[in-house]
């Protein structure tokens, strides 16, 4: 088979489902892993698709557009993981917290299972999975309904009538997007609308977000950057996206990727901190 024509059944292969694994191309196309991952790379310098570990997702091109669970959920895996672990350091024993849909939010919740006695809403199919699986008799999940997303979230009128009802502590919140003008975002207006009633619902709002969510701004605005009280991120983001969040943000907590194959220590999550207001951290590197 030509190149032309192997990496045209590759982009097929990516657009159809999202994302592909180097593993499924080299069955599909009967060639070598070397060959398949060439071709990514030369793909991914034209700005066909993204390469992430494994594999390969489709690129994001439009605010409307919202990718797939399986495609996200390959990208920035190190990032998400060092995240994960620094916010279920914020829950405490006995909390209400809400967990939003997303894959940051997902990886979150294999995170939460030395919390004691914890009562957790969300709107995700696959976090309301992952917190199931633990067979926890002091762990209360309490799973909106809606209508499904393309990310495994349950939105709309459901969800966010079940949502107003309710008031939690906290609300741990993966995003679309974030951007010094348009604040927190997301391409689904129905996701918007049942994130937003998680914000109005909750007593302090934590995003949880990598640094590729910089600068990327959805089709629908979820809430500002002023109404968040913590913002956990990563080491990567660039030095004039930590000035903006600082001055607009309560609390921004950067860590750094965790290793493949290392866990995340206890002494990674202590942290050295520039003061903020009223002796606060405004600002930690962990």
């Amino acid at each position: 088979m030509l190149a032309q024509m192997r990496q045209a059944r590759i982009l097929e292969e990516v657009h159809r489902s999202g994302g592909v694994r180097v593993s499924n191309l080299t069955d599909i196309l009967g060639v070598s892993d070397m060959t398949i991952r060439r071709d990514l790379e030369l793909m991914a310098r034209k700005g066909l698709l993204a390469k992430v570990h494994g594999g390969a997702t489709a690129v994001d091109t439009a605010s409307a557009v919202e990718p797939g669970f399986a495609a996200k959920s390959g990208r920035e895996t190190a990032e998400k993981q060092a995240i994960a672990a620094r916010a279920a350091s914020l829950v405490r024993p006995g909390m209400a917290v809400a967990i939003t849909a997303g894959t940051t939010t997902w990886t979150l919740a294999t995170h939460l299972a030395a919390i004691a006695s914890l009562t957790v809403v969300t709107n995700s199919l696959k976090v309301a999975e992952v917190l199931y699986a633990q067979g926890r008799p002091d762990l209360t999940v309490v799973l909106t309904g809606g209508i499904r997303t393309p990310s495994d979230g349950l939105v709309g009128p459901i969800a966010v009538h079940a949502i107003k009802s309710l008031h939690v502590d906290m609300v741990i919140m993966g995003v679309h997007g974030i951007d010094e003008r348009a604040g927190l975002t997301t391409p689904n207006l129905l996701e918007a609308e049942t994130n937003r009633a998680f914000v109005d619902s909750a007593r302090r709002l934590v995003v949880i977000a990598d640094n590729t969510k910089w600068g990327v701004v959805g089709l629908s605005q979820i809430a500002p950057l002023d109404a968040v009280t913590t913002l956990v991120t990563d080491d990567r983001l660039d030095a004039h996206a930590v000035r903006v969040l600082q001055e607009r943000v309560g609390e921004v907590i950067c860590v750094p990727r965790v290793d493949a194959g290392r866990p995340f220590s206890a002494s990674e999550l202590d942290s050295h901190h520039h003061g903020g207001a009223n002796g606060e951290p405004a600002y930690r590197v962990h």
